[in-house]
């Protein structure tokens, strides 16, 4: 600053110089190089009032986004479509062309929600086919179960299903109750696994009375390829009619319940294992 106080005689000389390269068409870095201040304070002083020459201003960089979604919307366009067509957000959009007028509709309301409906029936087949491939790719990963993999498969399943002792009342009996076939299905083959023979085995259907009792006695029945001499008799769960039931249909069947006979053993050797599985899933327990 000395030497531009050296040059000019005072701050109003400076200024006026500083002025006269700014109508000319200089940046600030431009006229502190040729003034030599280097106080931005001084320097911002120096031109205040005077607006920086238009090659000097930065363009926004949305600038271009703008004016093409101005455009989609004097053609027509929706928001949702020039949203998807410019990749910005609808935010954006809606700052941008709020002022245009809104296109004329050229479809009736019916026509508009047949096409919406159209776009959302692909969308769910789409979650649907994704849905379905992960299903099948978790199912491909399982393989065939070790006898070790089977048999603690079988005993987190009573634990979560089968009926268990209370402190209060002592029975150690090996009773699972499910609804889902595949579940039946594991059970039964873990039972084979521990050496539990089939005849060992009491069946009964729990099922409400107003659905398909011996169309699901007679599916049940087939599912563990049982005698019906292995089946007590059913039990009827009675209708309120004042509750609507959604466990209706072709593939409502109730409840299979299977009861080991003699299984006292069975049941603390189930007990066992699954503290043994707490103990192993966390050592510091």
């Amino acid at each position: 600053m000395a030497d531009a106080q050296g040059k000019y005689a005072n701050f109003e000389e400076l200024r006026e110089r500083a002025v006269a390269l700014r109508r000319s068409g200089l940046s600030l870095r431009q006229i502190r190089d040729q003034l030599k201040v280097f106080n931005n304070d001084i320097l911002n002083r120096l031109v205040k009032g005077e607006p920086p020459p238009e090659w000097t201003k930065r363009p926004q960089a949305k600038d271009d986004l703008r004016e093409r979604a101005r455009e989609l919307r004097l053609q027509g366009w929706t928001y949702d479509r020039i949203e998807t067509e410019l990749g910005c957000s609808g935010s954006s959009v809606s700052l941008w062309v709020r002022d245009l007028p809104r296109p004329e509709r050229k479809r009736s309301r019916e026509e508009a929600s047949a096409i919406s409906n159209r776009g959302w029936e692909e969308k769910l087949r789409i979650r649907d086919e994704e849905r379905r491939r992960a299903k099948k790719a978790a199912e491909q990963a399982i393989g065939v179960l070790s006898p070790r993999e089977l048999f603690l498969v079988g005993v987190g399943l009573y634990w979560a299903e089968g009926g268990k002792d209370k402190p209060y009342d002592r029975r150690e009996t090996v009773t699972f109750v499910n609804s889902d076939p595949g579940m039946i299905e594991v059970f039964l083959a873990w039972l084979d696994l521990v050496g539990v023979e089939r005849g060992r085995l009491r069946f009964t259907v729990m099922i409400h009375e107003n659905a398909d009792v011996a169309g699901a006695e007679q599916y049940w029945a087939g599912l563990v390829g049982a005698d019906r001499s292995a089946f007590n008799k059913t039990t009827l769960k009675k209708h309120n009619p004042r509750t609507v039931r959604k466990n209706v249909g072709d593939s409502y069947r109730g409840c299979l319940v299977i009861k080991v006979l003699k299984g006292a053993d069975l049941y603390r050797r189930i007990e066992g294992s699954w503290y043994g599985i707490v103990l192993g899933a966390d050592p510091a327990v």
